[in-house]
């Protein structure tokens, strides 16, 4: 009896071009949860973790730490000053994991992230302030927003969109329960204002986005002041926001004192970086929004400045600000004169006016929200890996 023959097995030099290829990357699903800790490519928890297992590691870990209180943190206009040992203890950082380390908003522990995070970011970062690196590890998903506009009947048929994008919220249990507590905290004549911006971060970081974007991005006609004075007031800024405008710079500087404010700030500044006098912005729009509504309930909340139009900025001024008139301007007007910002709101607000004023099959829907997605700009370092080691592949194995 006859053997069949063997398969030959895979020269040497095509089993090396297979094992480089990199690995596909998996987006989340449309019925994904938002990415937890062990779902962080490399969260500083993990990679915390990790350090403390190798004894340098740990030691250096520990002393950059007790730097922190030697070490003031610079704004972008002053030199860190640092000590040597400080320095040391940053170099032995360098190679380890926690260098590259990422964080979640929506994470457990965010605030502990957040701090290894700023603790490691001296160590990447000493002699060269890196203020646009964002501590998040941004994932985007693909979950549509079940609407069902039939409930909505109870309403006048000439209710602004305001109205409407607030009925939804009550419809929704978890949205109106975060809606009430941050209305009970934000309101009276003698709110506390840390426990307002406290109840207003949580709804921001808990409620659905859609229900979140609604409620804030909701578009008014030109001539609807009730309408536009409902959209201002939904964060109530008369207890979220200071009695009397302080100094940009000493707001920002009083960010920079939280981990989470300074993380919130330093990614709004990550993902709505404009390009161009276009208003192109870094990275996609929907990115920007989610980075600009991350920073509502911290010291750096932002605001509609009017009724009648959409423009937005900073509670603070530029007064007093002497040799730094140009760099309080500058961050003041990355708000207020943020083509990309501008833009991505105004895409936004056409989008919720879409939702109303088209005609739906049916009452009850799912919607996507398809808002300028630049895939050109997303970071692939695997595509062009992946076709230089197809090609050789390719031929090798037709030569075999």
């Amino acid at each position: 009896m006859v053997r069949p023959p063997s398969p030959r097995p895979l020269p040497p030099l095509v089993l090396m071009l297979l094992l480089l290829l990199p690995p596909s990357p998996l987006p989340l699903a449309a019925g994904d949860p938002l990415p937890t800790e062990s779902r962080l490519m490399n969260s500083c928890l993990q990679a915390r973790r990790k350090c403390q297992a190798d004894p340098i590691c740990s030691a250096a870990y520990h002393h950059l730490d007790s730097c922190t209180s030697s070490i003031s943190t610079p704004l972008p206009s002053e030199e860190p000053s640092v000590p040597e040992d400080c320095l040391e203890a940053a170099q032995q950082l360098r190679n380890s994991s926690l260098i590259g380390c990422m964080c979640h908003r929506r994470m457990k522990n965010q605030v502990a992230c957040l701090d290894i995070y700023w603790t490691v970011h001296r160590a990447r970062s000493l002699g060269n302030y890196e203020l646009d690196v964002s501590p998040y590890e941004d994932t985007v998903t693909s979950k549509p927003w079940k609407m069902n506009l039939s409930k909505l009947n109870m309403l006048k048929p000439d209710s602004d969109l305001c109205l409407k994008f607030a009925m939804l919220c009550t419809l929704n249990d978890k949205c109106d329960r975060l809606r009430k507590a941050y209305g009970e905290a934000c309101s009276g004549p003698h709110c506390q204002r840390h426990v307002c911006l406290k109840q207003l971060l949580t709804f921001f970081e808990k409620a659905a986005e859609p229900h979140a974007q609604g409620l804030l991005l909701c578009p008014c006609a030109p001539n609807d002041r009730g309408c536009g004075e409902r959209r201002r007031n939904t964060i109530a800024p008369s207890c979220a926001l200071p009695p009397v405008a302080p100094n940009c710079l000493e707001l920002r500087r009083l960010c920079f004192s939280d981990p989470l404010c300074r993380s919130r700030l330093v990614d709004f500044q990550t993902h709505c970086h404009p390009m161009d006098i276009l208003g192109t912005c870094a990275t996609e729009q929907s990115r920007c929004l989610r980075a600009y509504l991350g920073l509502i309930g911290t010291a750096m909340t932002p605001n509609f400045v009017s009724n009648v139009n959409t423009s937005v900025a900073l509670s603070c001024t530029c007064r007093g600000s002497g040799n730094l008139q140009e760099e309080c301007e500058q961050l003041e007007g990355f708000f207020s004169h943020n083509p990309c910002l501008t833009e991505a709101i105004a895409a936004k607000m056409r989008f919720h006016s879409q939702l109303f004023y088209q005609d739906w099959p049916h009452p009850t829907f799912a919607v996507m929200a398809h808002q300028n997605e630049n895939r050109a700009l997303r970071s692939q370092p695997w595509v062009p890996s992946l076709f230089s080691c197809m090609l050789p592949l390719i031929l090798l194995l037709s030569l075999w």
